[in-house]
């Protein structure tokens, strides 16, 4: 009989680029059966946090890398007995590539094949290939005059709740020998060591600082916030509004049956009156091609929604945003910003934004200078919506009012060109009817 053969799972491209990814959290451990599609690694890119399956069934014989390390694409990460009779099933094809994207897994007899072909994310450890990289050394265990915070051959492993608590703590998990089973780390482990008096500041910093490594979902934003700032030359215009009509509409539209259980915001109708308004100034919804020098003017709106998540910003977009109706963009609307704050935002959902939405409103703020993100040339930012006292027909009224502004590219977008998309989404806010269209 054919021996089982030990395959090393290399970290994949999971269909969006990027270069390098964190080990978020192991979702099977050392001597675990597995089988075809099971979950084996939870990793958190520059853009989302992605599950992936195993394309092979077997027993996991090593974690090769640590939860909480960052890796390059093509790293081994897993070690895997693979069962001789077990179906392999590749798992996730991009439709626009050949190569896989989650692992490999040929059986015995295709191993030779597989090893010859570059486009494999999965090696046979067995193989001739380039020996597995080595993970980093641990760093030296601490002295026994020091808290119990030591290297773990746990690698951190904790449930969900215990993680977020260890978050909120600032307790870093892979620091820990858990007392749970398979010496996983319990919530009393995280408590222990995060009470004052046993938590000891790493000689050289400063007990009254924290440093939080700057990678994942926050680096990619911060990058990019910073190559729109100084690529695009921004400019942004402000308009107050009265928005009594739109409040009213949404007060009305709440009790209609069409409408329960749909969550109607300000929102929701300013996403819908820049839709409309794009279509009378489309400049402001155009990209600057740079090594094309082409100026591409997009007829379809890709509209991103600013989302505050725990991870950092995320900008998700509602594709063909200016196709759907009120209660469908809420609807869509309400889909992305429950995915960005879960972390189950998808590539697909965060690539090929052509303009941006940002409410500042909902943290009390009346208004601010949005930055684009990269490759759109309009984003507008959505104030708190308060009561003041407003001109009316000549007399005095108390109002409901917000205040928009809008940063646009300046490349492509003119100074009565941007004022006039913003004066029109005013328009429309002002006297909502024709949102419903």
């Amino acid at each position: 009989m054919t021996p089982q053969s030990v395959f090393d799972f290399l970290l994949p491209d999971v269909g969006e680029g990027l270069e390098e990814a964190e080990i978020v959290q192991w979702k099977v451990s050392v001597g675990q059966q597995i089988e075809v599609n099971h979950p084996i690694v939870e990793i958190e890119s520059a853009k989302s946090l992605v599950e992936l399956p195993s394309p092979f069934a077997g027993t996991v014989l090593e974690f090769l890398v640590q939860e909480g390390q960052v890796v390059r694409v093509g790293t081994a990460i897993i070690r895997i007995q693979l069962n001789e009779l077990a179906p392999v099933v590749p798992v996730g094809m991009n439709s626009e590539r050949t190569e896989m994207l989650v692992g490999s897994g040929p059986r015995t007899d295709e191993f030779q094949s597989q090893r010859r072909t570059a486009r494999t994310y999965g090696r046979d450890a067995t193989s001739p290939t380039p020996p597995t990289p080595t993970p980093p050394t641990p760093p030296t265990p601490p002295t026994p005059a020091t808290p119990p915070i030591v290297e773990g051959h746990s690698a951190g492993l904790a449930k969900p709740p215990v993680r977020k608590l260890a978050r909120e703590l600032g307790v870093d998990l892979t620091h820990l020998v858990g007392s749970g089973p398979d010496g996983s780390v319990t919530r009393d482990d995280v408590l222990k060591v995060s009470e004052p008096a046993k938590i000891q500041p790493i000689a050289g910093e400063d007990p009254r600082e924290t440093r939080t490594p700057i990678r994942g979902v926050r680096r990619a934003m911060a990058e990019a916030m910073v190559s729109s700032a100084f690529t695009a030359p921004h400019v942004t215009e402000w308009v107050t509004v009265d928005v009594t009509a739109s409040m009213q509409l949404l007060e009305k539209l709440r009790t209609e049956p069409e409408y329960a259980g749909i969550r109607l915001s300000p929102l929701t109708l300013l996403a819908r009156a820049m839709c409309i308004a794009a279509r009378q100034t489309p400049e402001v919804n155009s990209f600057w091609d740079t090594p094309a020098q082409e100026v591409v003017t997009k007829h379809y709106v890709n509209l991103g929604i600013a989302t505050a998540t725990d991870r950092g910003l995320l900008v998700p977009n509602v594709k063909d945003a200016d196709q759907l109706t009120v209660k469908e963009l809420a609807l869509a609307i309400a889909v992305v910003i429950e995915a960005a704050r879960e972390g189950r935002t998808v590539p697909a959902q965060m690539a090929g934004g052509t303009m941006s939405i940002t409410n500042i409103g909902v943290f009390g703020i009346d208004a601010g200078t949005p930055i684009m993100p990269p490759g759109e040339s309009a984003i507008v930012s959505l104030g708190a919506v308060v009561e003041r006292p407003w001109v009316v027909g000549g007399e005095i009224e108390v109002r409901q009012v917000t205040t928009l502004a809008l940063s646009f590219d300046h490349r492509l977008v003119d100074g009565a060109q941007g004022s006039k998309f913003l004066a029109d989404i005013a328009g429309m806010l002002q006297e909502p009817s024709q949102l419903l269209a």
